[in-house]
């Protein structure tokens, strides 16, 4: 659990060398990751977007969140700005094998849910460990 929050971490901004940079927003959209021994939930914050603007994918033990996020005003009305707006993408490894066929993409007031279930190979490979006194 640990490493695969490390992963994440580390992947904060980190993407293939055939990215344009232009195309990255670092650490944009954000997210929480939880995990059971059932399946990862991987909840993003995307506020002022639409699920036609996202897309969803999963690629060899990568879940990846693209879109892109578009301003409502032209450039030259704003004075000042800390939002978002242009193309993302976050990339966030997972650690243990998911069934691919039975990934769920939810959206709803802002919020993406993507639900990814563990193989039961997966699931079988994790040890209870007990605490001696």
């Amino acid at each position: 659990m640990n490493r695969l929050f490390e992963d994440v971490f580390r992947s904060f901004g980190n993407v293939s060398a055939t990215t344009p940079l232009s195309m990255v927003a670092d650490g944009w959209p954000n997210v929480e990751i939880a995990e059971t021994e059932r399946a990862f939930t991987v909840t993003a914050e995307v506020p002022g977007m639409e699920e036609k603007d996202i897309e969803v994918l999963f690629d060899d033990g990568v879940l990846a969140l693209r879109g892109e996020r578009r301003s409502e005003t032209a450039d030259h009305d704003r004075h000042f700005s800390e939002r978002f707006y242009g193309r993302f993408e976050r990339r966030i490894p997972l650690d243990a094998e998911v069934d691919e066929n039975a990934i769920e993409a939810r959206f709803n007031n802002g919020l993406l849910t993507v639900t990814l279930p563990k193989t039961e190979r997966a699931r079988a490979q994790v040890k209870r460990i007990a605490i001696k006194h």
